[in-house]
């Protein structure tokens, strides 16, 4: 029988000073599939509930392909490839790559560009936290076990500098639109000592941050376009910042190895299939 689930929540609790939000996602006996997990201002966290999750080719092709029951993963600024045989589930948490110092005590530059087991990152409680989510009865059940144990476990004196989680805060405000010299000015620092820091905390260098928040903005806004049948990649470009098109599409071709319209005829088909959502993006 074919199951296809795909739920999202927003955290709760002192998660949420640092989550988004939670996608749970649940397919059976579906045709296998390959989807790319793009580059995205939020670190990826995925624990699965029951076959675990298969990377073909990770973000840093110098990593070799693997399988995890849970991960953690950097920011990054190439395309992963995640593959499964018809079968996948789990939740994903977009998480601030902030968050990497309260939970872990490291500054998210650690994991730029790599995904590695979450126990790394967490310790005993990710398989504390696996081991709830598999015998929790539903969604909403799952994501209470996330707000209570990661909550728990964040630590809120290990924190970046204030200037590297205010220029986060105006990169994101902005779309990714804000200069990155405007940046350092209100932040107080050079450009250079910005860039630098920026990217030991973060795991990317600002202009890089700044153009994977503005696309990861596109890319939902495309997205939604597509679905209701109206992929205008220009009308896109224009409300993302781009300076036009051509613009967006060569950060496109960069971020997914794909043109827009070559990305929508892959992915479409994924729409139309209830709205199932890229397990790693």
């Amino acid at each position: 029988m074919e199951v296809n689930e795909a739920v999202t929540a927003s955290p709760h609790g002192a998660l949420r000073r640092y989550a988004s939000r939670y996608h749970g996602y649940r397919q059976r006996d579906m045709q296998p599939a390959e989807h790319l997990g793009l580059p995205s201002p939020y670190l990826t966290v995925i624990f699965t509930l029951d076959e675990p999750l298969t990377i073909a080719r990770h973000a840093d092709p110098r990593q070799r392909p693997g399988t995890y029951s849970s991960m953690v993963g950097g920011l990054h600024s190439s395309p992963a490839v995640v593959v499964h045989q018809g079968a996948q589930s789990g939740i994903q948490v977009e998480l601030s790559p902030l968050a990497a110092r309260a939970l872990a005590g490291l500054p998210a530059g650690e994991l730029a560009a790599l995904d590695v087991p979450a126990q790394d990152i967490l310790g005993t409680r990710a398989s504390q936290i696996s081991d709830q989510l598999r015998g929790a009865v539903d969604w909403p059940a799952r994501f209470a076990v996330l707000d209570r144990l990661l909550g728990e476990a964040l630590d809120a004196d290990r924190v970046a500098p204030n200037e590297v989680v205010r220029a986060w805060e105006l990169m994101l405000r902005s779309g990714g639109r804000m200069p990155v010299r405007e940046v350092a000015r209100q932040v107080g620092w050079s450009e250079r000592h910005l860039g630098t820091r920026f990217g030991q905390e973060i795991g990317l260098r600002p202009k890089t941050a700044a153009r994977v928040v503005r696309f990861h903005r596109a890319r939902r806004v495309l997205e939604g376009n597509a679905r209701a049948g109206l992929p205008d990649i220009g009308g896109v470009a224009a409300e993302g910042g781009y300076y036009d098109q051509a613009h967006l599409i060569r950060d496109w071709q960069q971020f997914t190895g794909l043109a827009p319209s070559d990305w929508i005829a892959r992915e479409f088909r994924n729409f139309q299939d209830g709205g199932a959502r890229d397990s790693t993006s």
